[in-house]
């Protein structure tokens, strides 16, 4: 049933001329039950936050599912700054024939919901607490909002799906409404590591040299263990900078490399110091 539907979905959205907005897919992990759960959920017409820390590739995550689907998704980068029209549109005035008219442009989740298509709320715990509660019959059974700017009551296409992702414990971040969190299956997305992690760095970044990219995949687990000893931020453990740096040492010294992607990323000396003494012992 499952697979039937996904193929359905990848019929479906591949005439589309959204189609550009369907993901690239590209996340890989040790364990494989993060994509199938998150596949399941999302297929059962369950809302899923993905939770993990930062660079872990959850956004990555999120447009893999949309490419397993063939859906396009829309996205939300939430900010303290967020509000209402970000997420739902915004009315503007426009000429037609000189003649002047208020038209309103549908943001990212009417566009969504009247297209049927994914939703994906990134590091949705940055917005504030007051301007979620706007999504709650969006993300429950009703799947429908009344829209404030307009009054139209829009119901989602059935093929609609919400993704969001946090950062739990981030600077800036603050916890997410337990109201809000029960409308979602929680999916943890661990850093990636050992040959799964060799596989990105051999797939996603520039860097050929099988030695090098052995020693960045051992950078990256002493930086890991170093994030779950509280010595260092999560930052410094981000795959996706661990990407970056693997791009310029194909045309820098590894170590140069590490300060420019991973180091000077960084605001504490401490930890700077701390990920300049690992890179050392295993670069120099």
């Amino acid at each position: 049933m499952i697979e039937q539907m996904i193929r359905e979905r990848n019929e479906q959205f591949a005439r589309e001329k959204d189609a550009y907005l369907i993901g690239k897919g590209g996340y890989t992990a040790e364990n494989e039950t993060i994509v199938y759960d998150a596949i399941i959920a999302l297929a059962l017409g369950k809302n899923v936050l993905l939770k993990g820390p930062t660079g872990a590739g959850k956004t990555k995550l999120a447009e893999t599912l949309s490419h397993l689907f063939g859906q396009p998704m829309h996205s939300v980068n939430c900010s303290v700054d967020l509000d209402a029209e970000a997420l739902l549109g915004f009315k503007t005035i426009n000429e037609h024939d000189g003649k002047t008219a208020i038209e309103f442009i549908p943001g990212p989740v009417i566009q969504a919901m009247k297209k049927g298509h994914l939703l994906y709320i990134d590091e949705i715990n940055m917005a504030k607490p007051e301007t979620l509660p706007i999504l709650n019959g969006v993300l429950d059974y009703r799947k429908m909002i009344t829209n404030p700017f307009t009054g139209e009551v829009v119901k989602a296409e059935k093929t609609f799906g919400v993704i969001a992702a946090i950062n739990e414990g981030y600077v800036g971040t603050v916890p997410l409404n337990e109201a809000l969190k029960n409308r979602f299956v929680v999916i943890d997305v661990p850093y990636v590591q050992g040959s799964a992690l060799k596989n990105v760095l051999q797939t996603q970044s520039l860097l050929k040299d099988e030695a090098l990219i052995h020693r960045f995949v051992t950078l990256s687990s002493d930086l890991i263990a170093q994030v779950r000893n509280g010595q260092i931020s999560e930052e410094a453990a981000s795959i996706r900078a661990l990407i970056d740096a693997c791009d310029l040492a194909v045309y820098l010294p590894p170590l140069r490399a590490i300060e420019r992607a991973i180091i000077d990323k960084l605001e504490d000396e401490r930890e700077k110091a701390a990920v300049r003494n690992i890179a050392e012992t295993l670069f120099e």
